[in-house]
């Protein structure tokens, strides 16, 4: 049973009955750690990654309203064909309404731009476990209280709108990724599709992804007490996936207003209109409703994962080490000389005389009693 002194009991208004309620302060945890939260900000890493040309900037872009790459150079066919795959990083702090955001987008160029892509993903896979390296460094270090997050929260990997499905680069990256980090696919250029061919490529890509076993980012479930318009908006998300998104930083004039899209012969494409694509899903589940539980998912699952292993291998190292400096001695088998080999025959007859004695007497024993 808990008491309570009365001398630390906050005093409310009293209710209509006229009766004073208690109040402690507690319901203020939550305004503490949002006022923390802001004053420190957040830190948030995305990667890219995909084709050239699959508009991986545009949509970066479009998403943060920034420019990450302005100064980048474009590569002709030519010095295309034997490119490797690089790791490129922009940071770039950005502030709304006083939350504070660090974000850093890694990209991924040339990734598929050779002729040969064997094992294209290795230096995309190498990068993401040399940031839980350091980041477990850092965390096992003195100065634990200003960790840098660096680690990779989310990867979108594009897919090419006018292929028939998952080509095998496609599956053996998510394959290599799955269990590193949280991957989100995309397909690139929706507004090379009809909204019919999109419905079927997201078919047949939803059937690919499970018949070959990836495991892509999982929405988690809402709670029972949600609202109906989280519920549904959840929903959404959830049928929408993978997302068919377009990017542009571009403003047109469409039905009387300006609206960030791309114009067509034919027409505009409104990048933030729903019924055109899903660049309003992606940012609503990327930056307002999931990106939390995206750094809670790398924290306790992927980056958790890594470091159970790491422990593992270094206890597995320890002991090792220790039965190499102090390994058992193993003595020689001494060699019996001559007088022990004498000795021991001589004592074999006696037993056996012993025994012979033995048996007689029995022998005789039992003929007397007859």
């Amino acid at each position: 049973m808990m008491t309570t002194n009365s001398r630390y009991k906050s005093r409310a208004p009293r209710s209509d009955d006229g009766e004073e309620k208690e109040y402690v302060g507690f319901a203020t945890l939550p305004n503490q750690v949002h006022r923390k939260s802001v004053k420190k900000g957040f830190d948030f890493t995305l990667m890219v990654a995909g084709e050239s040309g699959l508009g991986k900037s545009t949509l970066v872009n479009s998403l943060f309203f920034t420019d990450l790459n302005k100064d980048r150079k474009l590569l002709n066919a030519e010095e295309r064909i034997n490119r490797t795959v690089e790791i490129t990083k922009h940071t770039v702090d950005i502030e709304e309404k006083g939350v504070k955001l660090r974000l850093t987008i890694v990209d991924t160029p040339g990734f598929g731009d050779a002729v040969n892509n064997t094992e294209c993903w290795r230096p995309v896979t190498d990068y993401i476990d040399q940031q839980f390296e350091q980041y477990f460094r850092d965390e096992s270090g003195l100065n634990r209280k200003n960790i840098q997050d660096s680690r990779v929260h989310c990867c979108l990997y594009f897919i090419p709108p006018f292929g028939h499905g998952l080509r095998p680069v496609d599956i053996e990256f998510m394959k290599a990724l799955q269990d590193k980090v949280n991957v989100v696919p995309l397909v690139a250029k929706a507004d090379c599709l009809t909204p019919t061919e999109i419905r079927k490529l997201k078919d047949r890509l939803r059937e690919e992804i499970e018949k070959n076993g990836i495991k892509i980012y999982q929405f988690p479930d809402c709670d029972s007490d949600e609202d109906e318009d989280i519920k549904q908006q959840d929903k959404e998300l959830k049928e929408s996936t993978p997302f068919a998104v377009i990017g542009s930083n571009t403003v047109v004039e469409a039905r009387g207003q300006r609206v960030r899209g791309r114009l067509y012969p034919w027409g505009v494409v409104e990048v933030e209109n729903p019924s055109h694509c899903d660049f309003v899903k992606l940012r609503t589940m990327l930056i307002r409703t999931h990106m939390h539980d995206l750094k809670d998912t790398t924290s306790d699952c992927h980056y958790e994962s890594y470091r159970t292993q790491c422990i593992q291998n270094m206890t597995s190292k320890m002991n090792a080490d220790k039965r190499v400096e102090s390994p058992i001695p193993i003595l020689p088998l001494p060699t019996p000389d001559v007088e022990t080999e004498k000795l021991i025959k001589k004592k074999d007859e006696e037993l056996k005389r012993m025994q012979q004695m033995l048996q007689k007497m029995q022998q005789q024993m039992h003929g007397q009693d007859l």
